[in-house]
C-alpha cells in the first residue's frame, strides 16, 4: 500500500504542475492513388490544479495508513 500511496504523489505533484496535456494526431483526408492529403490535428486532455492535489493528498493517506500496520 505504500507504493501505490508513493506513485499517487508524484502522479497528484506532476498533475498539480502539468494541468494539461498536448499532442497532434495525424488524420487521413483524401486518398486517391498517389496521392494522399493528410491533416494534423492537435488535441488537449485537461484536468483541474485541484486533481492533482487531491490525488497527492490520497497518496499520502495511503503512505501513513501503510506505516500504521
Amino acid at each position: 500500500m505504500r507504493i501505490t500511496g508513493i506513485v499517487l504523489i508524484i502522479v497528484g505533484v506532476l498533475m498539480f504542475i502539468f494541468s494539461e496535456i498536448n499532442f497532434t494526431t495525424e488524420k487521413k483526408v483524401v486518398d486517391v492513388g498517389p496521392i494522399e492529403v493528410n491533416k494534423k490535428e492537435n488535441k488537449t486532455i485537461g484536468w483541474p490544479v485541484y486533481g492533482g492535489a487531491i490525488v497527492a493528498l490520497l497518496g499520502v493517506v495511503l503512505v501513513v495508513a501503510g506505516r500504521k500496520k
